[in-house]
């Protein structure tokens, strides 16, 4: 079966990581047919955008899209396109599995944690004002619906994959109403559940257990702005921002992404390390019902950093085609 999904090769290193990932992709069998599609910070200078219509048409058409890394203009009034993306297509879901691999010395031996993050409300609802001269004020904007579908995704996802238990993430003991609204549906949920444990912790101590032992909070559900920082301490865990994938899930489409920047600096260089892209786009395979597509890319993965082919940026000598090449050939011999 093929299937038309929307690509958005993205700013700076994004088109080179994507071409990686439709190589690797097309290795493991599976039968695609890109429509690519230009958003960021290069297409704002040619069309005064940075999300042309067509590119939310094209992700409403085909229901799926893998994106690599977006630039936004610094100080010219234009919007994340990933915040745009998440709130224009309700993308509620942001999913980050966070899991060592071999080879790279992580924090600590076997990471394998998941973090849903509500997506779509919180500080990052971008409701601010000037109050007064000198005086800024934002406004956290959290919905018992918002509240409830992340907790019953997040608790779905753990039945979905074996998983033991749910840790909920809060500043519920300070913000009683609005972090209080997320712990009382969090609850509520939960009794719906009863094969997967229910674990409550406040955000601090939430970043202190996971550098003590992560796994302990297996899958975790929380806010917009903790679950951004919390995604981001948990892949310092196992590398870096380079091999963690992402994924955002709503109801009618679905985007993956490479969660690092465009590294402009490397760009055009050949040094780019695509596997975050390529662990999201082995998310996007899953999503799609393609398992053994995908279960062949996972163990290609794991074969190639067995071998000690890697990028620069994970302490390797690889760069991105040398990389690309043997990870295809493992996948290949999946």
């Amino acid at each position: 079966m093929a299937h038309t999904i929307t690509l958005i090769p993205g700013d700076g290193i994004g088109p080179e990581v994507a071409n990686a990932t439709r190589r690797v992709l097309a290795a493991s069998g599976v039968v695609i047919d890109w429509e690519v599609q230009e958003a960021g910070a290069a297409v704002a200078e040619k069309r005064g955008t940075t999300l042309p219509d067509e590119v939310l048409e094209s992700i409403r058409r085909n229901k799926v899209a893998l994106k690599g890394p977006i630039g936004t203009p610094i100080g010219k009034g234009f919007r994340s396109v990933n915040v745009t993306l998440r709130q224009a297509l309700d993308l509620y879901a942001n999913v980050r599995p966070v899991r060592s691999l071999p080879g790279i010395e992580p924090r600590f031996e076997g990471t394998d944690i998941v973090i849903v993050r509500e997506n779509t409300e919180d500080l990052y609802a971008g409701l601010e004002l000037m109050i007064m001269p000198g005086v800024a004020q934002s406004m956290k904007l959290i919905t018992e619906r918002a509240c409830t579908r992340i907790c019953e995704y997040a608790f779905d996802y753990a039945e979905r994959l074996g998983r033991k238990r749910v840790t909920v993430v809060h500043k519920a003991n300070i913000m009683k109403l609005s972090d209080g609204l997320l712990l009382e549906c969090f609850r509520k949920v939960a009794l719906k559940h009863p094969r997967i444990e229910p674990h409550e912790v406040i955000v601090d101590a939430c970043a202190m257990q996971m550098v003590k032992n992560a796994n302990k909070l297996d899958v975790i559900v929380t806010e917009n702005l903790y679950g951004d920082i919390l995604s981001d301490l948990g892949a310092g865990l196992v590398g870096g921002l380079g091999i963690v994938p992402g994924a955002n899930i709503g109801l009618e489409a679905a985007v993956f992404e490479a969660v690092h920047g465009t590294a402009p600096d490397i760009a055009g260089m050949g040094l780019a390390n695509p596997t975050a892209l390529i662990q999201s786009g082995v998310m996007m395979l899953h999503h799609l019902g393609e398992h053994t597509a995908a279960q062949k890319i996972e163990k290609g993965l794991l074969a190639t950093f067995e071998s000690g082919v890697r990028t620069a940026d994970l302490g390797g000598t690889a760069g991105t085609e040398e990389y690309t090449r043997a990870l295809c050939e493992a996948v290949g011999r999946a």
